[in-house]
């Protein structure tokens, strides 16, 4: 008789270091990484011309098939660390029906907003794929506080840890990693 994978979601506001994290901990376990904004980068490919906007085309379809992908994997009995920005009102919905499939860990990414902002801008800037995503950071440290401030975190019946990737991580990978992998 197995047991059940676990599904580690990764989660926190924009440019919080999700992405680096959540490959950094499925190096450490042993698992996939299964990101949000790497599916609809790939959809792009597929997609000449694409404007990215509030509710554009391909983030409607990135849903579906991101939550697809969980279900197909957990199903499979396949431990994986899921990451996307997991707010509560939109995305709990979708992880509520993986519970029965998995033992779910969260790792919540905290960052200050400064720090925050300098990645959108620095992405931005550097990689053109990150342009399926979001208009360029209009560089206004208020307004994208003020923004910062609002991101309502994913809140499940499920351990979690908070992260603060601002400078490094902390706590550090092993604590990360170790919390992810825990089997209880």
């Amino acid at each position: 008789m197995s047991s059940l994978p676990t599904l580690v979601v990764v989660s926190g506001p924009p440019a919080a270091g999700k992405t680096t994290l959540a490959h950094e901990i499925a190096r450490a376990v042993g698992c996939p990484a299964i990101c949000r904004d790497e599916i609809k980068e790939g959809m792009v490919h597929a997609t000449p011309g694409f404007e990215p906007g509030p509710a554009d085309e391909l983030s409607m379809r990135t849903l579906p098939t991101f939550f697809g992908v969980l279900e197909l994997l957990l199903k499979s009995g396949v431990t994986t660390v899921a990451e996307a920005a997991f707010q509560d009102r939109l995305w709990r919905p979708g992880l509520e029906p993986l519970r029965p499939l998995a033992r779910i860990r969260i790792v919540h990414c905290v960052v200050d907003p400064n720090v925050a902002l300098e990645r959108k801008q620095r992405r931005f800037e550097d990689n053109p794929v990150r342009r399926a995503h979001e208009d360029a950071p209009q560089g206004d440290a208020v307004a994208h506080a003020l923004s910062h401030s609002e991101f309502n975190r994913v809140s499940m019946d499920a351990p979690w840890i908070e992260v603060d990737t601002t400078d490094g991580y902390t706590p550090g990978l092993e604590e990360i990693a170790a919390f992810a992998g825990r089997r209880d």
